[in-house]
């Protein structure tokens, strides 16, 4: 789908899916009534017949389009629960970070309110674009840097350090795992399955026998709306870091005003 589909609006997206939905299906009735219907000799009963067809491929496209939906709507979940486990990862080692001694501890702090601002303020608009920065993979590497350098001297910060190792860990495959689901979403194959049920779909209604056209257009357009909300279902779920309807970037925003940027 066209990534600027995904900067509108809801209601917007919505619109704008149905209004092209209806316009081309309305138009492919108009060409089927002059020029495709009349090669046909009909007979009574045929609309039964078609009947028959339209609820046949209805079902299986419905089914077929129900689990494409299932499953964007789990993947949108899922990015979601990665946003939330990110931001957790980052507010468990700015913690654990506290007991190291100065001018350390400052340093890893600073690099982690530098890290959670750079999200919430670039990496989000960029991601909603479809673009990936690069900034944060250097501030990660610098407290990488800073935090293999160190070395304990007591028991006690041996085992922080080991606890500070194991939570900048979670933060990193947290990120990682958040930069790879930027791209994710449905291929170009499967847009064409969906897109092409769709048409199967709204087509064959073209072959009932309505003598009024108005009706027909009217019977087609019911089928044409339905079929346009779903698929805009699908669109808004299928990139969750894309457009005006993304994955919120609150829990970073959480961290960093309660606890980061607390008042000590």
């Amino acid at each position: 789908m066209p990534v600027w589909l995904y900067d509108l609006s809801p209601f917007k997206a919505a619109i704008l899916m149905v209004a092209f939905t209806e316009v081309v299906s309305l138009i492919g009735l108009v060409l089927a009534r002059r020029f495709l219907l009349p090669r046909f000799h009909y007979s009574e009963g045929v609309n039964e017949a078609i009947s028959g067809t339209v609820q046949a491929i209805g079902v299986f496209y419905g089914v077929t389009v129900g689990l494409i939906a299932v499953a964007v709507w789990n993947t949108n979940s899922s990015c979601a629960d990665l946003v939330s486990r990110e931001a957790t990862a980052i507010g468990s080692l700015y913690r654990d970070v506290g007991g190291y001694p100065e001018p350390l501890r400052s340093e890893l702090r600073t690099d982690l309110r530098n890290y959670t601002v750079f999200v919430i303020e670039k990496a989000w608009p960029a991601q909603r674009k479809g673009e990936i920065p690069f900034e944060g993979a250097r501030i990660i590497d610098n407290l990488q840097a800073k935090l293999y350098a160190f070395e304990p001297t007591t028991p006690g910060v041996t085992a922080l350090h080991s606890e500070t190792l194991r939570a900048f860990n979670n933060l990193v495959e947290a990120r990682r795992l958040r930069v790879i689901a930027v791209d994710g979403g449905l291929s170009p194959m499967m847009w064409v399955v969906i897109w092409l049920g769709a048409a199967i779909s709204i087509g064959v209604a073209y072959f009932f026998k309505v003598e009024d056209w108005k009706l027909h257009a009217v019977l087609v357009s019911f089928i044409a709306t339905f079929l346009a909300l779903v698929i805009f279902l699908i669109l808004i779920n299928d990139k969750p870091f894309y457009g005006a309807v993304s994955v919120s970037s609150d829990p970073y925003k959480i961290v960093l005003e309660r606890l980061i940027d607390a008042p000590k």
